[in-house]
């Protein structure tokens, strides 16, 4: 795909693969489902599809499988991009299928675990990139969306939606209130202060949200693939569960996640009604993936971006 400039910050698997600290067994469950995923993808060519169309074929494939919370809490030390294709929580299924689209875009003999890592690695992490340490972890779903635009890989829509919000005085107190909870700060009380820190600033971000009251205004201009931050009303963060469009043949722009109450990945109602059943939604924020033509891997255009985006 051109303009990608294959350097190593976005397609070294190998080199990844080298500097890897926790074995392949713990960091990525579930390769006889990824190899079944990835022959589908071949022989239906959905590397022909816009990126909002394969991840939700990939979405599809994962219909069903269990919920389970805290997927991404790995090791008691040592962080690491990892993927759980057997059980899946909001995060990891979101992020999941938006890697398999991503990945299979490049045009490859063959996809390896690494590969769908690499990927994982690029979204997950700031300035897409993971040492071993927790901190570089983007754990709030807000500064997702900021990180993933400087970056190329999510264009961040909220902002330019009718009745787009800004979400003022929020406190982001999550991580360090619940640290029993997560794995990484239960066993290393270092990682609390500095913890609180990032809190801070994700704290100052310029968060904006489409109340739930105006959402079905917009269900219109929602496309499949694009990802859903469910904004909540209360302090500790600014969003609380995330997921995916999916438009159907019946077209309705349904919320396609990994559900808690449903204990599974579902297809839901559509996202305005979805809202509406729950008092503690404010509304949602809005992302819309890229082509990965569309990355950016120069470290000086993703920092300025960034700041551009935070103002």
């Amino acid at each position: 795909m051109g303009g990608l400039g294959l350097i190593p910050a976005l397609a070294g698997a190998e080199t990844a693969a080298a500097k890897r600290k926790l074995p392949m067994a713990t960091i990525f469950k579930g390769e006889a489902r990824f190899k079944a995923m990835v022959q589908k993808a071949r022989d239906k060519e959905w590397a022909k599809l816009p990126i909002g169309e394969r991840i939700v074929r990939f979405g599809k494939e994962l219909e069903g499988l269990p919920y389970t919370n805290f997927t991404l809490e790995i090791d008691d030390r040592i962080e690491s991009p990892s993927v759980n294709l057997n059980q899946l929580d909001c995060w990891t299924f979101f992020e999941q299928c938006l890697g398999l689209a991503r990945m299979i875009g490049i045009p490859k003999d063959d996809y390896t675990p690494e590969d769908l890592l690499r990927q994982i690695e690029f979204t997950r992490y700031r300035a897409g990139m993971c040492s071993g340490n927790y901190l570089e972890r983007i754990h709030y779903l807000a500064e997702w969306f900021f990180e993933n635009d400087a970056r190329g890989t999510c264009r961040h829509l909220t902002p330019t939606l009718p009745g787009a919000t800004r979400i003022n005085g929020r406190k982001v107190t999550e991580m360090t209130t619940l640290w029993k909870s997560y794995r990484y700060l239960r066993n290393d009380p270092e990682l609390r202060p500095p913890m609180r820190e990032l809190e801070k600033k994700v704290e100052k971000m310029p968060v904006y949200h489409i109340p739930k009251g105006q959402v079905a205004g917009i269900e219109p201009q929602l496309q499949s693939g694009d990802v859903i931050g469910i904004a909540t009303k209360y302090n500790g963060a600014f969003c609380s569960h995330v997921g995916l469009i999916f438009r159907g043949e019946d077209g309705v722009a349904r919320f396609m996640h990994a559900s808690r109450n449903y204990k599974k990945v579902v297809v839901d109602e559509s996202i305005s009604g979805y809202l509406a059943e729950f008092s503690a939604h404010a509304g949602i924020l809005v992302g819309r993936p890229l082509e990965v033509s569309e990355t950016i891997t120069d470290p000086s255009i993703y920092q300025a971006n960034l700041a551009k985006l935070l103002g």
